[in-house]
């Protein structure tokens, strides 16, 4: 499918995501600065919609891998349950079009001794107290909601 189809659906239908809220053994959470739209600029949690016929459990291991360079199994993780992430803008940039998320939080401790390798979609990466990343302008107020009310 190529970018002018997809924005198309965008603009007429939500998309399906995994969000991945990993903690490190002290608690703190991994954010990673995004270049992409939407949400360019902004901290967020590591994420990605999930494809047409592939399983939630296919599309965590897929999400994880690409993201922070190590698999992540379905079962390791904790669903927080099912956000509203809403845009302004979409990934092409493209007028009038804004784009919907229903993003599925999923709670991951970080296996000990493993390392990350964040991918393209992301400048940097950094591990944040929840005290912190909530007071922080520079951090996206749909990551933020995942931690409203811990």
């Amino acid at each position: 499918m190529n970018s002018e189809n997809f924005v198309e659906i965008i603009a007429h239908t939500p998309l399906v995501s995994i969000d991945i809220i990993l903690r490190c053994a002290s608690g703190n959470v991994l954010l990673g600065r995004r270049v992409n739209r939407p949400a360019k600029g902004y901290w967020f949690v590591p994420g990605g919609r999930i494809r047409k016929n592939e399983t939630l459990g296919e599309a965590m291991t897929r999400i994880s891998t690409d993201e922070l360079g190590f698999s992540i199994a379905i079962a390791n993780s904790k669903l927080l349950g099912a956000y509203d992430h809403i845009y302004d803008d979409n990934f092409l940039g493209k007028a009038d079009v804004n784009t919907h998320y229903v993003a599925l939080g999923h709670e991951v401790l970080l296996p000990n001794g493993q390392s990350i390798d964040y991918d393209s979609q992301h400048s940097e990466i950094k591990w944040w107290s929840v005290p912190e990343l909530m007071t922080s302008d520079e951090v996206h107020e749909n990551t933020k909601a995942y931690f409203r009310g811990c």
